[in-house]
């Protein structure tokens, strides 16, 4: 059965979505683009600030769902510029330090609300 997702710990969508959706005991998280929830405005700075954000709204969703950054299976990451791929993967790595998820990286050629960085991910329960 299908679980929408949705937490006041993580930005509203920003178009017709959900923030995740639970199937079968996986969980599908929307692209999360940087934004504060409580402001839902980016935060300063630049790469690292904006991964930071996104990593701890996936981290919310996460939460709200019952699952752990350990069960995140898959990510996609997506960069406004690929200059800015080696300091976006310090702070994605600090989240991921062991078992890693799969993982796609790729520069668009522009992300919502200009943001530097979007990533979606797919989570699984652990047995």
């Amino acid at each position: 059965m299908k679980k929408i997702i949705s937490t006041d710990k993580a930005p509203k969508a920003i178009g017709p979505y959900s923030q995740a959706v639970e199937v079968n005991g996986t969980l599908y998280i929307s692209g999360q683009v940087p934004l504060v929830p409580e402001t839902m405005k980016m935060p300063e700075g630049g790469i690292k600030e904006q991964t930071q954000q996104v990593m701890k709204n996936i981290g919310a969703i996460l939460e709200a769902a019952g699952y752990k950054y350990t069960d995140v299976v898959k990510s996609t990451c997506l960069l406004s510029d690929m200059a800015n791929f080696a300091a976006m993967n310090e702070v994605y790595a600090s989240y991921y330090t062991e078992n890693q998820p799969a993982r796609a990286a790729f520069a668009v050629k522009e992300l919502p609300l200009k943001a530097l960085i979007e990533i979606e991910s797919i989570a699984v329960k652990s047995l």
